[in-house]
């Protein structure tokens, strides 16, 4: 059984910094590449999903979506920590941009990305996680049957419908592994 952990890039891996279109405005926050090592020694596939309007607002395009994850990804592979999927979902109903303006299935809260991965893997999502920061992360999770974490700085933490709350990713690793054993 391939078993994943989804995480948001934005806000969970790196800080969330608003449109973030340049690898110059990346910034890793603390302990991300020890909790993706620690999930890639626990077998668990580890994708990506971000949503990033930033394209359909014209704020910056595909490319720079893409070079701003494959930095992520070449960032936390020097620190021995795999990334096996990344992906992204350029679309927004209020965008500028008219190819990327519309209603999608990939735009999470819709399940569309990790759908997607779990084709693309095997992905059993009955046995899967997602973590993320925004309660769009939570929902697109429990669409696609998946246990869900929130990651909130708040406390107490504004109302969610995450299986979990967590400060950071450490914690929420805590409980993910507590119920592998």
């Amino acid at each position: 059984m391939v078993r994943a952990v989804f995480l948001d890039r934005d806000g969970v891996i790196i800080e969330d910094a608003g449109y973030i279109g340049e690898i110059g405005r990346v910034k890793f926050l603390p302990g991300a590449s020890q909790a993706i090592r620690r999930l890639n020694e626990m077998n668990f596939k580890v994708i990506i999903v971000t949503n990033q309007a930033g394209v359909a607002r014209g704020y910056f395009d595909e490319a720079a979506v893409r070079e701003v994850n494959g930095y992520v990804r070449q960032k936390l592979a020097e620190e021995s920590a795999t990334i096996d999927g990344i992906y992204y979902c350029p679309h927004h109903i209020d965008g500028t941009v008219e190819k990327y303006r519309q209603q999608c299935d990939c735009r999470k809260p819709n399940p569309g990305m990790l759908l997607s991965a779990a084709r693309d893997f095997g992905i059993e999502l009955s046995a899967s996680f997602i973590i993320g920061d925004k309660e769009s992360d939570i929902e697109a999770g429990r669409r696609a049957g998946c246990r869900t974490i929130r990651l909130a700085a708040a406390d107490p933490p504004e109302p969610t419908a995450a299986d979990y709350v967590a400060r950071d990713l450490d914690q929420a690793l805590a409980w993910l592994t507590g119920l592998q054993k």
